[in-house]
């Protein structure tokens, strides 16, 4: 068998070492064909009685899942329950069968292809991949149409001797089918499709288990059975290696292994340097949910809650609104989980080509276009709502409201002047809330980087979006794959941007966080370090590793080097220049 190396997108670390199982997804290339008149509402029943037939499946995952198991799957299980019962999916196909005399598999294909289509159109990477969880919840469906619900995993007939370890490899898997693989031998997988934001690759996180994905064309070139080296951390598949490769990527695991189970012991350790400076790591969460996983990782709160996730998932026809006392419940959720620990929650970040409204309305240029508070301040009632919401929470705990994409100083002025509308009604109707709760700006927009002392006079706090920050400063769509390599966080231009940023806003005595990707990548910590950064925020399985870093770091000596990197142009140069402050 040939050894042949595959390339994707690393979404959680770790190296996997096992057998390929494949999963094959039902067939989206179905069957067509027109059926008679007099056949049409039998055909109608036979897609109903599969959707019931997949919401009860969806109702024994949920009742069966283990104590243990992570709270993103039940959430998981809850969206696709909510996607089938959604008109788009339950009723419209069989109006395309009334309509067009399609089959059941026919008219349902139809449908979701016009569904992914839309989403297609999304700018919002979170938003845009959700489209796989529409797609995931038809194969399902297809797969009772077509008598091929079969369970994912199999099942090995002696039970006294351990089952091979196993690496699924699918087009995609849905966190549903994942659940099956949970007490099997599921040590990785590798998907042709997803991204950093796709519900699998959030899966894999909190699973801590191995993934690569966006592979392409993985599930077609493995095959069953195939070797499998999975590394995590650089987002390489391997497909029958050598036995020197295996011993190698065998060794590497046993000391990662090692050194997991030391990073335990600093759960409770203060992140401080060698020189006695203290750092703050706080943890980036979609969910009250996530808060345990926080704490677990000693994070000193939350540094950044995306108050979006509570409005998604709510069905695929559109986003649907929670109202004031929905949105209230849980984020004091979350500030009562991080005891006493403060919660930074971000207002909404949704766009006008997500339909809130449910108008037709999509943008030339989406990511360019209304987004996150350009968007809550075009629609202000909704804003009011989720601000009243967060303020009544803040009665019950330290919290801090963070504000993405400003970019005018006019901007936060309304902003502002919306939060003290809130307080107002708040007063009025007597309600509790914090009267100093602090509001903060996400420098995520080139412009308000480069004209910051606007912000500085009016903000509490900022913390920099290096996401949306570096995909704005350098043009790059960083989920697209033809220009994702383009994507570089060590660009001079992004470097001197971020430490412009912290210098300023200390300089304003200000607290200055970074909350993207980059706060978590520990090869990246001590460049942080050395430009002033202070406040870390970051996924909770990420912690530990930056905190280990900061306590073995000196900050006189990565200052002094950091210094001549940001003086530095040349790519080379300022990558080999990182590299060795990991081995200051």
């Amino acid at each position: 068998m040939a050894s042949f190396l595959l390339h994707g997108i690393p979404v959680s670390r770790g190296i996997a070492i096992g057998r390929a199982h494949l999963l094959t997804p039902a067939a989206l290339d179905v069957k067509h064909y027109l059926v008679p008149e007099e056949q049409v509402e039998a055909e109608v029943q036979r897609l109903h009685d599969a959707i019931v037939a997949v919401h009860h499946n969806l109702q024994e995952l949920w009742a069966g899942l283990p104590k243990d198991a992570p709270t993103e799957l039940g959430a998981f299980i809850d969206v696709h329950a909510l996607i089938l019962s959604d008109p788009m999916i339950s009723e419209a196909p069989k109006g395309i069968i009334r309509a067009r005399h399609y089959n059941a598999e026919w008219a349902l294909v139809t449908q979701i292809d016009e569904l992914s289509s839309q989403f297609d159109e999304i700018e919002d990477a979170y938003l845009r991949e959700r489209k796989y969880d529409i797609q995931q919840v038809a194969e399902r469906v297809l797969k009772v149409l077509t008598g091929t619900a079969l369970s994912v995993a199999p099942v090995f007939a002696d039970e006294d001797q351990p089952p091979p370890q196993m690496i699924v490899v699918a087009h995609d898997i849905s966190p549903a089918d994942m659940l099956a693989f949970r007490d099997r031998s599921f040590i990785g997988f590798v998907t042709d499709v997803g991204g950093q934001n796709s519900h699998t690759a959030i899966v894999a996180r909190s699973l801590d288990i191995p993934a690569v994905v966006g592979m392409d064309q993985a599930s077609r070139l493995v095959e069953q059975d195939d070797w499998l080296i999975v590394d995590g951390d650089a987002g390489v598949v391997i497909c029958n290696p050598s036995q020197l490769v295996l011993e190698q990527y065998r060794a590497r695991q046993l000391t990662m292994a090692k050194a997991r189970k030391r990073l335990l012991k600093l759960k409770k350790t203060p992140a401080v340097t060698r020189d006695g400076t203290t750092i703050t790591l706080l943890a980036n969460i979609e969910l009250p949910d996530d808060c345990p996983a926080a704490l677990e990782a000693g994070a000193n709160g939350v540094g950044l809650f995306r108050s979006e996730f509570l409005f998604m998932g709510r069905g695929a026809q559109a986003l649907r609104i929670p109202d004031e006392e929905e949105q209230f419940e849980q984020y004091r959720k979350a500030v009562l989980a991080m005891k006493g620990r403060p919660v930074t929650i971000r207002t909404l970040d949704v766009g006008a080509d997500k339909p809130l409204d449910q108008t037709d309305h999509t943008a030339l240029n989406p990511a360019l276009g209304l987004r996150a508070i350009r968007y809550c301040l075009a629609e202000p009632q909704m804003f009011l709502v989720q601000l009243r919401a967060i303020l009544r929470a803040s009665a019950f705990g330290k919290v801090r409201i963070l504000i993405p994409m400003l970019a005018h100083a006019f901007e936060i002025d309304q902003t502002l002047g919306m939060i003290e509308q809130a307080k107002t009604q708040l007063r009025d109707e007597k309600v509790r809330f914090d009267e100093g709760i602090e509001v903060g700006a996400m420098i995520e927009i080139p412009a308000a980087a480069l004209a910051l002392p606007l912000f500085v006079r009016r903000m509490d706090f900022l913390s920099i979006g290096t996401n949306d920050l570096i995909q704005y400063l350098l043009a790059i769509d960083r989920v697209d794959y033809e220009v994702a390599h383009l994507y570089n966080p060590l660009h001079p231009a992004v470097l001197q941007l971020i430490a412009s940023t912290i210098a300023t806003g200390h300089k304003a005595g200000l607290d200055v966080a970074v909350c993207g990707e980059m706060a978590g990548d520990v090869k990246l910590t001590r460049l942080l370090l050395g430009m002033g950064l202070r406040e870390f925020s970051m996924h909770p399985a990420q912690l530990l590793a930056v905190k280990q870093e900061i306590l073995n770091t000196d900050l006189g000596v990565v200052t002094t080097r950091t210094r001549r990197i940001l003086r530095a142009m040349e790519p080379g140069e300022i990558a080999s220049a990182v590299e060795q402050l990991q081995t200051l």
